[in-house]
């Protein structure tokens, strides 16, 4: 029983999900506070100081895993932040920004088991909002 006790924990970090690195999150915290901050917000509550001047209220970015019960849609959040979901569900007034679908590419696993090249900053972005959920994710999706 003693054994058990001390190897749980282990055990059950090491079924947690992935955590994002502190560097690539403070990386896209500095991104998001650049290129977002002012339509969502400095919390990513929709209430950025241009949020009133655009034709749509902002996402609340908050609350993005909470709106689909709790699962965290990785690839779906890196699709709106490139711009590429503009051509089936358009956002109006969600600018494309270069910066963030450029630069340098880091490999990141797509969850079928397939690495991409994916634009670091991309991925730097999307890893923070996962940080900001309220409440945290309790699954996750590719």
């Amino acid at each position: 029983m003693r054994r058990l006790l001390l190897t749980l924990p282990l055990v059950l970090a090491a079924c947690a999900p992935e955590t994002p690195a502190a560097p690539e999150t403070a990386a896209g915290a500095a991104l998001f506070a650049t290129h977002c901050a002012s339509c969502h917000g400095a919390e990513g509550r929709g209430d950025g100081p241009a949020a009133e001047d655009l034709g749509a209220v902002p996402a609340d970015l908050t609350r993005i895993a909470a709106r689909r019960d709790g699962v965290w849609p990785m690839l779906e959040v890196m699709a709106i932040v490139d711009g590429y979901a503009r051509r089936t569900d358009a956002r109006p007034g969600m600018p494309v920004v270069p910066e963030v679908a450029e630069g340098p590419t880091v490999e990141f696993e797509t969850g079928n088991g397939m690495v991409q090249q994916t634009p670091a900053n991309l991925l730097a972005i999307a890893r923070y909002l996962e940080t900001i959920q309220e409440p945290q994710p309790t699954r996750y999706v590719p």
